[in-house]
């Protein structure tokens, strides 16, 4: 199980890997918008390193737990910006949960996103509303905590974790950013869809696609 759940999150980095570098171009842009406009470029030079690291890795001997966790130090290393010491936080927060439960069974999955979440937000120091990458993440946890406790299937779960997610990025064009660089533009970041909450959806839909199609467990 241990090969089988380390190859699954090795696949499931290469597929974010891909998504946010297909959309980096959209990212920086929605970036320009509200901030320095290089996110989309920050997240795929981050991801790139994750996967150049995950590579020397050998899935027969790496626990989930440790994927994560090198991860974390990657990203981290890779990316200075803000950005950088979030997501290393959320990996770590998820790699520190998972050692209580390396199965990366569907409660394992939602704890993931939780988890990521949790360390996002420790991190970050924010909340819904502040028009940040948390408006994607909090109702994406939410809905992979309720998802668990009415016992869904992983499909159902992820279809779930992925609309709250791309309803909580949709909605921060309607709101003023309170915090970041683009808090300094005030009523000028109204219109345009935070580009954290943008790449936090890409990231969702690329785990939701591996855990879906080959994730290690198909039951609750």
């Amino acid at each position: 199980m241990s090969e089988k759940a380390a190859r699954c999150l090795g696949n499931m980095f290469q597929r974010i890997s891909i998504a946010i570098n297909a959309e980096k171009d959209r990212l920086s842009e929605l970036d320009g918008a509200i901030g320095d406009a290089d996110h989309g470029i920050t997240m795929s030079l981050g991801f790139m390193a994750v996967n150049a690291e995950l590579t020397k890795l050998d899935p027969a001997q790496a626990l989930p737990s440790e994927i994560f966790a090198v991860a974390a130090s990657a990203f981290l290393d890779a990316v200075g910006a803000s950005t950088g010491p979030l997501y290393a936080t959320a990996f770590r927060r998820a790699a520190q949960a998972l050692k209580t439960d390396e199965s990366l069974s569907p409660a394992s999955q939602a704890m993931i996103v939780d988890e990521m979440r949790a360390g996002i937000q420790q991190r970050g120091k924010g909340q819904r509303g502040d028009k940040t990458m948390l408006d994607a993440w909090i109702p994406a946890a939410e809905a992979a905590i309720d998802a668990r406790a009415r016992s869904l299937e992983v499909a159902g779960m992820w279809n779930a974790i992925l609309d709250a997610a791309e309803t909580g990025a949709n909605s921060t064009s309607s709101m003023v950013a309170a915090r970041g660089r683009a808090a300094r533009l005030g009523q000028r970041s109204l219109g345009h869809i935070d580009p954290g909450a943008a790449s936090a959806v890409i990231i969702l839909r690329a785990m939701k696609d591996t855990f879906v199609e080959g994730g290690t467990a198909a039951h609750p």
